[in-house]
């Protein structure tokens, strides 16, 4: 049973979330570790790991037992992974570089394989490792059960590569899925769906910077007659869920009573119901339509 439990960290600066990201972590994975001798740890891009350099920093990094970790990543664009636009070369150079967390404990994608090839490969090796209990299996919802998943979150209120959109937000059945046509550079990616993400045992949204501040405003404020959510507010794990913010982030939810957003989605989220339903749920209008073409 999901706990509901939102907690909102409500900080003055960036600076202050990755002093408090860094304990918060800390904690987690002591306490994992006491408790089942592993952590296994989500990690997304953007500016995340910039945020988690405290805990690399003496003497927090003295403090966590490293081998014990695993590391995953909640989506990732299918490049190499030497390339800048990768979050396996983000978090490597800002992250995983700097801790001794052991190789075979590091799952980055296979990044020879097609945007496809690289979905199923991931949601395979994810699979094997629940089956021999490197990760564990929820039991309310049986998708794989991290420990810790650490999401950012962007302008448009997106999370991992769950686009407002795009209908792989509403996956249901694969655990990790692909995107092809990102609205944000480079389309191709892979990503776990909101079914995993929900099965955690703790979910944190950090998330800093005015460039955020309007879908923290609706993700946070009341938005009764809004019926089509961001993709943020379907973060909804078993466990807690964390916010960690700065000023910056919180500076337009004074303002609650903006209606413009309201009638954006409002009009927009008609428009894109329809399509989803038109052109995922309803295959054979394609089928219809080539039909017609051939009269």
């Amino acid at each position: 049973m999901r706990t509901n439990n939102v907690i909102q960290k409500k900080l003055l600066s960036e600076e202050e979330v990755s002093v408090e990201l860094a304990q918060y972590v800390i904690y987690l994975s002591d306490k994992c570790i006491k408790a089942k001798d592993s952590f296994t740890v989500v990690l997304s891009g953007g500016t995340l790991i910039h945020t988690m350099r405290k805990l690399v920093e003496k003497p927090n990094a003295d403090c966590v037992d490293w081998s014990k970790w695993f590391v995953f990543w909640l989506d990732e664009r299918v490049v190499s992974l030497e390339d800048p636009d990768s979050n396996y070369k983000l978090a490597y150079d800002g992250f995983l570089s700097k801790v001794p967390i052991p190789d075979g404990n590091i799952f980055a994608i296979d990044d020879e394989l097609s945007t496809e090839e690289a979905a199923e490969e991931y949601e395979a090796r994810l699979r094997v490792l629940v089956d021999n209990r490197t990760i564990g299996l929820s039991s309310c919802t049986g998708f794989p059960k991290f420990d810790l998943v650490l999401l950012g979150m962007g302008p448009d209120g997106h999370v991992a590569s769950l686009f407002p959109w795009l209908y792989q937000r509403y996956e249901e059945e694969r655990w990790v899925t692909f995107v092809k046509d990102s609205p944000k550079p480079p389309s191709s990616r892979i990503t776990m769906t909101f079914p995993v993400i929900n099965s955690s045992s703790e979910c944190a949204l950090v998330v800093t910077g005015k460039q955020v501040a309007y879908a923290v405003k609706v993700a946070l404020a009341s938005r009764e007659s809004n019926f089509i959510p961001l993709p943020v507010e379907m973060v909804y794990p078993e466990g807690n869920l964390t916010w960690f913010l700065d000023k910056d982030a919180l500076s337009q939810l004074s303002n609650i009573n903006d209606h413009s957003y309201n009638s954006l989605f409002l009009g927009l989220g008609f428009l894109v119901l329809i399509i989803t339903c038109l052109l995922y749920y309803f295959p054979c209008i394609h089928i219809f339509l080539a039909l017609l073409k051939q009269q």
